[in-house]
């Protein structure tokens, strides 16, 4: 018999039903309803955020450590305007969401009515589906079909638009065996002959390489696995882009470390040399690739993909498999297997030998300082000072630091390393921490952040005291829009247009404002015991670590140029006086 309830009833009962623990939102009086029911409950927690920005971002930082779709509930108007940001975010890094947002009553649609916006139009083009739901009684299947495509085929966010008056009108209410999906199935299965083709092209090749990707971490822990044990059996060396680190571990003895415009030397030169690359769950982004015509030139190319319109849309393949990653990956291990394990041994062995030599140049070398601690130092001592601890889980801002955070920070296991890749989304690692601690609530995370970054959602750590997330804070300030800077150094003439303020706050006084602990340190020996003073702090932590105003980030792929056109530290001076590379 089916159960009658109002709309805003049905939205908390189908939350329960999809399994969900926790909502993060912002009230507003077209939500009122659903928050009253929500008070009314105690099976979902809700996560008050300071603005709905933050609200999304900690949505993505919950669903990327967990492989659970993040839920987001705001108001009508300037609440769902405020979300956009962090929807395209997840777009752009295949995170899987649930929007929910209120709308003005429907009989007043279209009349611009007080915080009115066609949230269904705006994020139409920034969303995998939306629905603005009219009628109550379609409430409750809508929610269920949301959450299906938010996490089927390449995950990603959804929206629901619900106008008040349909929150409080009262319907049957659909249970989720019952709610239409079929009509949303995407295809988890690889053809066997394009795998047994990449299987094939694996044997005889001389210089092969894995390029793994975000897809490897979000088709689940068994991905991830099938990929160690096939890398490792078959000694081929492996790169990742940004969002891929920790599908494969950084400790591995056939990691390369991450690969593109940031990426170390030999990676890059490897994905430049190889005659095989087998991409795994990556997109081929520009920031991997550089210049399109140059990228990988000699090298057969196999891709495996969720999404049939990444195939092709960047760089030609001769290999295209649409499929889930670990559904691939496991027909493609049993057939390796099956047919002998075989790899060209000799081959390999003088491919590792020239990647051994490419290693040698140690392209993350930097010049210590006794008078000033650098950027690469500070994440050097806070790696080492908790790579052992179990439950580490770091997030970050973007730019130079982002970069440095990848380059020096080791990643053994999927879904500890939560960043914004594919948008750039300056303010996402601080709610995203908080996303990430309300899911494990007894891991240490960290922000790995820059102090213009930062600035961008500093008010949630209202939210990391209010909710006692104990959320440490990691900037590295160096009083300038870093990476800005650096490509206004070498790019721009050493014009420095807007790069910096002349305004920050003080960030330890700022966290007594907020009742959490400040540290600040500028002094290289007294680094270590400063972290360690953060990381005993049982609570939230905002550590102003000063680093060196001017330092840049290196390796770097120009703007344009292709992977062996890479410049080092030493070749900085060159670039700028317009020397041409080698």
């Amino acid at each position: 018999m089916s159960r009658m309830m109002t709309g805003a009833k049905m939205v908390v009962q189908a939350l329960r039903d999809q399994g969900v623990e926790v909502v993060f939102g912002y009230p507003g009086g077209a939500v009122l309803p659903i928050y009253d029911e929500i008070f009314q409950q105690n099976d979902i927690r809700h996560v008050l955020v300071r603005h709905e920005q933050g609200a999304v971002h900690m949505a993505e930082g919950y669903a990327r450590s967990t492989g659970k779709p993040g839920v987001v509930l705001v108001t009508s108007g300037p609440g769902a305007t405020n979300a956009v940001t962090g929807i395209v975010d997840a777009l752009m890094d295949s995170i899987p969401l649930v929007v929910l947002s209120g709308q003005v009553p429907t009989f007043m649609i279209g009349t611009d009515g007080f915080q009115e916006a066609d949230t269904v139009g705006i994020t139409r083009p920034v969303t995998k589906m939306n629905w603005l739901v009219k009628d109550t009684a379609k409430l409750s299947e809508t929610i269920h079909q949301a959450f299906h495509v938010a996490t089927s085929g390449r995950p990603g966010p959804v929206l629901i638009d619900i106008p008040k008056d349909v929150q409080f009108a009262e319907a049957a209410y659909t249970e989720p065996q019952k709610a239409r999906t079929s009509h949303y199935q995407p295809k988890v299965k690889g053809d066997i002959e394009a795998i047994t083709r990449m299987v094939e092209l694996l044997e005889t090749a001389e210089r092969p390489v894995f390029y793994t990707g975000g897809g490897v971490i979000n088709s689940g822990p068994g991905a991830a696995q099938l990929l160690r044990e096939w890398v490792d059996a078959a000694g081929v060396p492996i790169t990742s882009t940004l969002m891929g680190l920790g599908a494969y571990p950084a400790s591995g003895k056939h990691w390369l470390g991450m690969l593109g415009m940031h990426g170390l030397y030999e990676a890059n030169l490897a994905m430049h040399g190889c005659d095989l690359m087998i991409n795994v769950g990556a997109r081929f982004d520009d920031r991997i690739t550089g210049r399109v015509a140059d990228f990988s030139p000699n090298s057969a190319k196999v891709h495996i993909d969720i999404d049939a319109s990444s195939i092709n849309k960047v760089i030609r393949v001769d290999v295209p498999i649409v499929g889930d990653v670990g559904h691939v990956l496991e027909d493609a291990l049993r057939l390796w297997k099956a047919r002998g394990r075989k790899v060209n041994r000799e081959a390999l062995a003088r491919w590792w030998d020239q990647i051994n030599e490419w290693k040698k140049i140690n392209c993350l070398a930097f010049k210590p300082s006794a008078s000033s601690i650098k950027p690469q130092y500070a994440l050097q001592r806070l790696q080492e000072l908790t790579k052992d601890h179990p439950k580490r889980y770091i997030t970050t801002e973007v730019g130079q630091h982002q970069m440095w955070a990848a380059q020096f920070l080791h990643f053994d296991q999927p879904n500890r390393w939560m960043t914004s890749g594919g948008l750039g989304t300056m303010g996402y690692g601080l709610p995203a921490s908080i996303g990430v601690q309300v899911a494990h609530p007894d891991a240490l995370v960290i922000n790995v952040a820059g102090e213009a970054s930062w600035l961008m959602n500093m008010q949630e750590m209202g939210t990391a005291m209010q909710f006692r997330a104990p959320v440490k804070q990691f900037i590295l300030n160096n009083e300038r829009l870093g990476m800005v800077r650096q490509w206004q150094e070498l790019l721009h003439g050493e014009r420095y247009s807007s790069s910096w303020s002349e305004s920050l706050p003080d960030f330890v006084k700022l966290a007594e404002a907020f009742g959490c602990k400040g540290i600040k340190c500028s002094d290289p020996a007294d680094l270590d015991d400063a972290i360690r003073e953060m990381l005993a702090y049982d609570g939230p932590v905002i550590f102003d670590c000063l680093v060196e105003k001017h330092e840049n980030c290196f390796p770097m792929i120009p703007s344009g140029k292709p992977h062996n056109e890479m410049l080092l530290a030493a070749d900085a001076s060159a670039f700028k006086s317009g020397a041409v590379l080698v």
